[in-house]
């Protein structure tokens, strides 16, 4: 029980998807204030004061709540109250319950009887606030049952993530400067010149753009200066660029660097100009020892394979071959690359992210692997930082 209203507390975003994240203000064991309830038989062990940070807070304010544990004379915590803090005449966000305390009770079963425990939430509603079967406090308070017992039975079974966020780039870094990004860049789903999707693929490369952004700005020194972050001393190459958002984004953030692909796209025209001249229309070929095109040299730029396709095995290599500052390699289909099978059940794209990493060791790269926070099925990154060896040939 104590696991799962962990997750409650500091993890709220689960519940709700207007919910960005939690940051923990204070946490008192002693002392606490008025606010916290004190209930008959109970006494609290514990006060978490937290800040609910909404996803939207142009339309959303935050929140801060006392999350509160209590247990009886004997035993561990087994209630949890959430007290929200609201300043007199203030009203509660839509995202929060209607009500002035919420809690979770965890209620051991009677001693020599088969009853199994039993996990109960209770609720003190704001005035006229509707209870009913259909009411959406009713629909929440079961939503947040119904998550608990799913916290309570994970703890129980060892259950352990098979996705890890946030190795490289912290999560509330990413999501603070998303905000901002998002923002800033929405616009170009109004302007949208191709047959595709706008929301998914502007806010997956407004995603892309934000990692980039602090990736660079933890690995590259900023050579004495204080105007901007820190960026690959070479700039950036988007290989197999597509619609040329990616680029145009970094772009437009001051960052310097070049998109390249086959053929040019509808969006490429429509684009400012200072995005126009970035845009390249060149056909690479990996083998080629003079392959520096003239709009940019490969030694010490950053490499970006964002769903490139044919070229996504040759990223690495090319990062290699070129003294490249490294490589940000988003893999997607692996076309009419065989890679056989182990026997195993893995899927093939599973099998595709391992052979891929595992060419990215070959090159000499200490390879970081990232699951990105993009819109997409295939948000599993290889990221190249760091050449760990003098690398003297390749066999491809």
């Amino acid at each position: 029980f104590e696991i799962a209203i962990s997750q409650l507390i500091h993890h709220p975003e689960y519940n709700s998807t207007l919910i960005l994240r939690s940051e923990v203000v204070e946490e008192t064991e002693s002392d606490f204030v008025e606010a916290v309830p004190r209930l008959e038989g109970y006494h609290p062990v514990q006060c978490i004061h937290r800040r609910l940070l909404p996803r939207r807070p142009g339309r959303d304010a935050a929140l801060e709540q006392y999350c509160s544990l209590h247990a009886s004379e004997s035993g561990n915590p087994h209630t949890l109250i959430l007290t929200p803090i609201l300043a007199p005449g203030a009203s509660l966000p839509y995202y929060h319950p209607s009500v002035s305390h919420l809690a979770f009770r965890y209620i051991h079963s009677p001693m020599n009887t088969d009853t199994s425990p039993r996990l109960r939430i209770e609720a003190l509603p704001l005035p006229d606030t509707p209870t009913d079967l259909n009411s959406r406090l009713y629909r929440t308070c079961l939503a947040l049952l119904d998550t608990l017992h799913r916290y309570g039975w994970g703890a129980m079974t060892n259950y352990k993530k098979r996705v890890q966020h946030d190795c490289l780039v912290s999560r509330e870094a990413y999501q603070d400067l998303y905000l901002v990004m998002r923002e800033r860049h929405k616009g170009l789903v109004d302007t949208w010149q191709e047959v595709t999707d706008p929301l998914k693929h502007v806010f997956e490369d407004i995603g892309i753009a934000t990692y980039l952004m602090l990736l660079w700005k933890d690995t590259f020194s900023t050579s004495g200066s204080t105007v901007s972050w820190p960026r690959p001393p070479g700039g950036f190459l988007d290989l197999g660029c597509g619609n040329g958002l990616l680029t145009h984004i970094l772009t437009a953030e001051g960052y310097v660097g070049s998109g390249v692909d086959l053929r040019a796209r509808a969006s490429w025209s429509h684009y400012p100009v200072e995005t126009q001249a970035q845009l390249h229309v060149h056909a690479f070929d990996p083998t080629d020892d003079a392959l520096d095109p003239s709009f940019i040299s490969l030694r010490n730029a950053f490499i970006i394979g964002n769903h490139a396709d044919e070229l996504t095995p040759w990223v690495p290599v090319l990062a290699t071959l070129h003294d490249a500052a490294g490589y940000l390699s988003i893999p997607c289909c692996t076309w009419n690359l065989n890679l056989g099978g182990d026997g195993s059940n893995g899927s093939s794209y599973s099998m595709y992210r391992i052979w891929l990493a595992t060419l990215s060791v070959h090159c000499g790269w200490a390879v970081e692997c990232e699951t990105l926070r993009i819109p997409s099925t295939r948000n599993w990154a290889v990221v190249g930082v760091l050449l760990r060896r003098s690398f003297c040939s390749i066999s491809c």
